[in-house]
């Protein structure tokens, strides 16, 4: 693990080595107590570590929907039952503000908080790049606060709900602001703005709308020098170059997503967070098929200036410990660039 390696990839400086990143290891309580006292992060050779951090909880602040969450830990404790949405009227979406709704910290508080935890977080994680970054931006906000029956039915009217989501891009603009006055390198900006499928609204209302709000939002970021990583669940390929043209340095993505396209046109220019290795893959597939895509991914890299190798859509704890194992061994092995 190297927090340098990390850097390397994401400034695009010249290195042998791919950097490496997983989500959710944490999970995998078998694999997690197999090498302790070590941490599951050291062991597995991670360089770069995924983190946002919003501060406030909006459902202890106002109006939000609990849209309940999936089993994900092998224990279920994760689980949660959805609960009712606070909105009834399509108006009441309208007439949203989150600023009055939530509230805002000053710009010095959130700066402090911040920067306190930043420091924390990276004097506990010295062999890897922690980053700042903010999850619930434009239209993760708007599922956060309505959820989706409601968000759906406010984009029926795009011109009403494009001020919405411009409201959330001036939320999230202070927080951002923030951030860019903290010693951070590198922050994630979060967005699921599509589904699996691609963009469940008119492709022509996210250059228009919601594009520009990005735009803004990384200004005070770039100004001061900070790397600008964006992500978003999902299938976006078809506006990476809006979302470049935007200011980001780097994208973190989903095998739906078409890996050789994104390395054929941003490899040279672009971070990529990410790899042709599916989780479902490692789940259902036997371990010729990861090989597979993993062979697949390293032939890419070799076209990338900057890439953190990484399995898509998490690694969840119902892939095999032998599995997990067999796959940290090839990559370990492999990630010299040729």
């Amino acid at each position: 693990m190297s927090r340098k390696r990390a850097l390397d990839n994401i400034f695009l400086r010249k290195t042998d080595e791919i950097a490496h990143t997983e989500y959710s290891l944490g999970y995998h309580d078998s694999l997690v107590n197999k090498f302790k006292p070590a941490k599951i992060d050291d062991a597995f050779e991670l360089d770069f570590l995924w983190s946002v951090n919003d501060v406030v909880n909006w459902k202890e602040k106002g109006r939000a929907t609990d849209m309940g969450h999936a089993e994900y830990a092998s224990n279920g404790s994760d689980k949660r039952d959805s609960g009712n949405c606070p909105f009834t009227e399509v108006e009441e979406i309208y007439e949203f503000d989150p600023v009055r709704e939530y509230g805002l910290l000053s710009h010095r508080e959130l700066v402090k908080h911040y920067e306190e935890h930043y420091q924390k977080c990276s004097a506990a994680n010295p062999n890897q790049v922690f980053t700042g970054g903010y999850y619930k931006t434009v239209v993760s906000g708007a599922i956060e606060a309505f959820g989706w029956d409601m968000l759906l039915m406010a984009a029926a009217d795009p011109d009403k709900f494009a001020e919405v989501l411009r409201r959330f891009g001036d939320y999230t603009y202070n927080y951002n602001c923030a951030w860019a006055d903290t010693s951070i390198d590198v922050f994630i900006q979060h967005d699921d703005m599509v589904w699996t499928q691609g963009p469940f609204m008119d492709p022509e209302f996210y250059r228009k709308v919601i594009f520009p709000i990005y735009k803004k939002l990384w200004e005070p970021l770039k100004k001061k020098g900070k790397k600008v990583l964006y992500c978003s669940d999902g299938t976006w390929d078809m506006f990476m170059k809006d979302i470049a043209e935007c200011g980001a340095d780097g994208f973190i993505f989903e095998p739906t997503n078409n890996f050789e396209y994104v390395v054929e046109n941003f490899g040279a220019t672009h971070c990529i967070v990410g790899s042709k290795v599916d989780c479902r893959t490692m789940t259902f597939g036997t371990w010729e098929d990861v090989k597979k895509e993993m062979d697949e991914t390293f032939a890419l890299a070799q076209k990338c200036k900057g890439l953190i190798f990484a399995v898509g859509n998490h690694m969840p704890a119902n892939i095999s410990d032998e599995m997990c194992l067999k796959y940290l061994d090839y990559f370990l092995k492999n990630r010299n660039r040729k």
